[in-house]
């Protein structure tokens, strides 16, 4: 009996992982074209009918009803990302699809979450330690090093409001 029991709980923590993982990936998927320079604006009607049209992911996911709570998570994510850095709404949302995406398919090969956490844990320190080793600090007191770092930044803004 208490094998039933826990055979039974083991299919509904299952499906409800599934769950998530297509909420989050059904977000990620209306934001995944309007990423990049070519990306593509979307047009959002609110509840009083007003058209807002934009390629930026936290306004579009902002704008959306989204009513599954992982789906909200993946807008708040978005939304931290702003707030954090300025940019990167749309990729950050993206690449959590894609992660949630592969944990799917790890999941449904038997692998215990905590496998797939564990090993995610380690590849995230492992791109930090690339990206330390590969980066090129900026002298905050050089001037023009600012200016190429904001100008690199501000470029893909520029673009997508003249495309």
């Amino acid at each position: 009996m208490a094998e039933a029991r826990q055979k039974i709980n083991d299919e509904k923590g299952m499906d409800v992982r599934m769950s998530n993982i297509l909420a989050a990936r059904a977000v990620a998927d209306t934001v995944r074209t309007s990423l990049g320079p070519k990306g593509m604006d979307k047009m959002i009607m609110d509840p009083k009918g007003q058209v807002i049209i934009s390629n930026d992911g936290a306004t579009i996911l902002a704008k959306m009803k989204l009513t599954h709570p992982t789906a909200k998570m993946m807008a708040e994510l978005s939304k931290s990302q702003d707030i954090e850095a300025g940019d990167g709404t749309t990729s950050v949302v993206v690449i959590a699809g894609a992660l949630l995406q592969a944990s799917e398919r790890l999941l449904a090969k038997g692998i215990h979450p905590q496998t797939i956490t564990e090993a995610f844990l380690t590849a995230a320190d492992k791109a930090e330690q690339i990206l330390q080793e590969i980066s090129i600090p900026v002298d905050l007191t050089n001037r023009e090093q600012l200016i190429q770092a904001a100008v690199t930044s501000l470029s893909s803004k520029v673009v997508s409001q003249e495309s």
